[in-house]
């Protein structure tokens, strides 16, 4: 069967998924929230110890946008002791600024944060010509993917999360939803996809479940991740955050699933291509033997994905000579132990089970014209 997109029909649909995106970007940009140059920074009133500074730097800035651009105001910049959240501004600097508005007026104007859009547009960019230069006509329908993730995850799960939409299915609803967008844009309407797909949500099922059975056990409530209390206590006091923690699981083991999925699916078809002759078991083993090479290594990447996040806490258990019991207890590593073995289990039954379907269906015919023969 022919590929879901044509290269023009795919680099259409992504000028317009661009056009969006551009589009929610300027629906919820804030009017008061502009761009400013630092002219000059008053620290007198910072107190500093070590890498932390708390009190207030006092800044000159110059507006570099909206109906006040070109116009000098003092703006503040409120320093918490927290390295991790904070701003240390100098001359030079562009930064965002809120101004606080009053009858046409600007009466107060706070630094909020230093402009980093058009580094994080570049190195977007230089994916994009990479990828392109690289794999060209699947590179732009990877970019196809990679858009529609976006908005799919940005418009549906989130917004679908904070209204407190039932997590577990929403996630599995829309993570069906990325597969097939995914999975299908690079494969086509093939065998190859279809088994790929199948493959992929059914080590996302697996993987929930065990995700929920060991996450209740280990008394793992979702309050580890980042941001998770400031969530909670922002308004959102009715949100299942057990639940969520669940999603975040099976959406991180999501994205290796369809890559190992993938790789199985497309290396059976290979073989299959080249020798069309080879039997359902004869197939089916030859996708055991992909999937355990490539498992050898995925299992790997993901501890090493997940353990980077937390690299300075593993460090300081390090130099506190922290007992392995009492690493092992912690709630955030056990939800990191959780998080990274059940990603694994997904990727050990996603790839025989994608091996076994690709089997099926590419032998199917095979098996149809011996069954009209007999």
């Amino acid at each position: 069967m022919p590929k879901l997109f044509t290269k023009a029909s795919t680099l259409f649909i992504i000028l317009i998924l661009l056009a969006l995106l551009v589009f929610i970007f300027l629906a919820q940009k804030e009017d008061n929230l502009l761009k400013a140059e630092v002219l000059t920074a008053d620290n007198s009133d910072v107190m500093n110890s070590g890498i932390s500074s708390i009190g207030f730097q006092h800044l000159e800035v110059k507006l570099i946008e909206g109906k006040f651009k070109n116009q000098k105001f003092s703006a503040s910049n409120n320093l918490t002791g927290r390295p991790s959240v904070d701003n240390f501004f100098e001359s030079g600097d562009t930064i965002l600024v809120s101004l606080n508005i009053q009858s046409g007026k600007v009466v107060n104007v706070i630094a909020v944060d230093k402009y980093r859009q058009n580094w994080e547009l570049l190195l977007f960019l230089i994916f994009i010509v990479l990828l392109l230069i690289y794999a060209k006509e699947i590179g732009l329908q990877a970019i196809f993917s990679f858009l529609t993730s976006l908005l799919i995850i940005w418009k549906v799960l989130v917004a679908g999360l904070l209204a407190n939409t039932n997590p577990i299915l929403l996630a599995l609803l829309v993570l069906i939803l990325l597969a097939a967008f995914i999975l299908f844009s690079i494969a086509g309407l093939t065998k190859k996809g279809l088994a790929a797909f199948i493959g992929t949500i059914t080590g996302l099922f697996i993987s929930v479940t065990i995700a929920m059975l060991f996450g209740s056990k280990m008394s793992l409530f979702g309050m580890t991740a980042p941001y998770a209390e400031t969530l909670i206590f922002s308004g959102n006091l009715e949100l299942n955050m057990q639940e969520i923690f669940y999603v975040a699981i099976i959406i991180g083991a999501s994205g290796a699933a369809m890559d190992i999925a993938m790789d199985v699916a497309a290396s059976m078809t290979e073989i299959h291509n080249k020798r069309p002759e080879l039997k359902f078991v004869e197939l089916m083993q030859s996708g055991f033997t992909v999937g355990r090479d490539v498992i050898g290594t995925m299992t790997t990447t993901l501890l090493l994905a997940y353990s980077g996040s937390y690299l300075p806490l593993l460090m300081l258990f390090v130099s506190k000579q922290t007992a392995i019991s009492r690493i092992l207890n912690y709630k955030v590593i056990a939800a990191e132990i959780l998080r990274t073995i059940t990603g694994s289990i997904g990727l050990v039954l996603t790839a025989p089970l994608t091996a076994l379907i690709a089997a099926f269906l590419l032998t199917k015919e095979q098996r149809l014209i011996k069954n009209k023969q007999k």
